[in-house]
């Protein structure tokens, strides 16, 4: 979409179609709609052009609301924490950003994240709005993350998660499992758990598939590389600590150890990283795979 020149930021906003109701402005509605954030900010919003329409207009507060009508905003949030760590840059061309995130940084805009985000990180570094990635790691894994650079394109690299053509390669610290014979495919059901932000295992069909392997054996902990078919959130985690094996310094697995919106300790990554990314290019045919220069310690 057309963003606003009075807009500062690189990002690109969230969207809301306005739901219907009874309200006589836009700004009526978008009180109601997000109660934690009062009228006075909105209002300040809109006067710095952070709030606009389908065109990229700003709107102000005298706006007409309107059933369905789209409005885009710029998600803000007071006193964000800074994660005094770098990403770098691996690969850029006309469709594709390849970027090695560190720990503790969000790839989205989320919850207390919003400038301090990769992506928005990354738009603000190159100017570049139309940077979306293609897939997603957590905030606390370190890694690969793949951008899409090129609205045109993006499709065609969005269905190489989606029909799983992207061979993708983890490593991870975890203790020892001595009495399991390796590689070893891991198979089980994922279902939302508890609190919110946890998954857990549960009877019924398999929705998740993990191969995992041994690359090194020393001491109280192994290396293990791990392989996902699939890509439900947390999987790598639940599975690791299902077996007996949680990733060292794990914070919520097996048992929530800090609270999701916790003071991070940065002395205690989490051990997993997002080590390796292969596909077959859908626009050139060639096959391309991209490495982590990140390293578990």
């Amino acid at each position: 979409m057309p963003v606003s020149a009075r807009s500062p930021s690189n990002m690109r906003p969230s969207t809301l179609h306005l739901p219907a109701g009874a309200w006589t402005t836009v700004l009526d509605c978008l009180c109601a709609h997000f109660p934690a954030i009062g009228r006075d900010v909105w209002l300040e919003r809109m006067a710095r052009g952070r709030v606009l329409d389908a065109s990229g207009a700003p709107i102000d507060a005298r706006h007409p609301y309107r059933v369905g009508l789209r409005v885009h905003y710029f998600r803000e949030v007071a006193q964000e924490p800074v994660i005094p760590f770098s990403e770098t840059v691996l690969h850029v061309d006309e469709h594709l950003l390849v970027a090695d995130k560190p720990h503790f940084l969000p790839v989205m805009p989320a919850g207390a994240y919003v400038e301090q985000t990769l992506q928005a990180r990354l738009a603000k570094r190159l100017g570049n709005a139309d940077l979306v990635p293609l897939h997603r790691i957590d905030r606390h894994t370190a890694g690969l993350v793949l951008f899409s650079s090129n609205p045109q394109s993006r499709g065609r690299y969005q269905a190489l998660f989606r029909e799983r053509q992207m061979v993708k390669r983890y490593e991870a610290l975890a203790a020892p499992l001595p009495s399991l014979a390796f590689p070893l495919l891991r198979e089980t059901r994922l279902e939302a758990g508890e609190p919110f932000f946890r998954m857990r295992e549960v009877e019924g069909p398999a929705n998740t598939r993990t191969r995992i392997e041994v690359l090194e054996r020393r001491g109280e902990l192994w290396r293990y590389a791990l392989h996902p078919v699939t890509g439900k959130k947390h999987q790598l985690r639940v599975h690791m600590a299902a077996l007996g094996a949680p990733i060292c310094n794990d914070p919520f697995y097996p048992e929530v150890s800090a609270a999701e919106d916790a003071i991070d300790d940065y002395a205690r990554p989490l051990k997993l990283l997002a080590q390796g990314l292969s596909f077959v290019d859908p626009l050139s045919g060639e096959t391309r795979s991209f490495h982590s220069r990140l390293a578990l310690s």
